[in-house]
């Protein structure tokens, strides 16, 4: 079983997204797909309303996710681990023990060539249409990871 992580910061907006829509890309048989922040704020919460809100709009339930803190043995449990941002990145690349840990982590949006900024923005401070715009590029980048993995 193939085995992918989604990581932003507080694991409420952006990865709980990420991982709702990769898990409904992908067979439930051959992969296993959950989310994590790189800050310890939110632990043991539901996503954000407006997360839950905008995954429910595209038929998605992500409302029973859980936010948890990435944690060193996600490198020996993951498979993949994408980070939503730049800073997220580097916070976990800071945890790697090895270049075999290194190696699992990229940016999600590198493998999205349309995308000119590799920073998922955080729509954390924003309204609706952030959540929307950040669903949609979401959405997008998984299509593509999924096909990729999927091969």
């Amino acid at each position: 079983m193939t085995r992918i992580l989604m990581v932003c910061l507080g694991n409420i907006c952006r990865s709980p997204l990420a991982h709702g829509i990769m898990a409904s890309k992908l067979s439930e048989d051959s992969f296993y797909v959950d989310s994590a922040g790189t800050a310890a704020y939110h632990i043991g919460n539901s996503p954000d309303k407006r997360s839950i809100a905008v995954a429910k709009q595209h038929n998605l339930d992500i409302s029973t996710q859980s936010a948890r803190q990435f944690k060193v043995s996600d490198f020996d449990t993951f498979d993949y681990i994408f980070a939503m941002d730049q800073s997220n990145y580097d916070n976990i690349i800071s945890l790697a023990r090895n270049s075999d840990d290194v190696k699992k982590v990229s940016l999600f949006l590198e493998a999205n060539s349309n995308i000119q900024n590799k920073n998922l923005p955080d729509p954390y401070y924003g309204d609706h249409s952030d959540f929307e715009y950040v669903y949609d590029l979401i959405n997008e980048t998984c299509s593509i990871l999924a096909k990729k993995i999927n091969d």
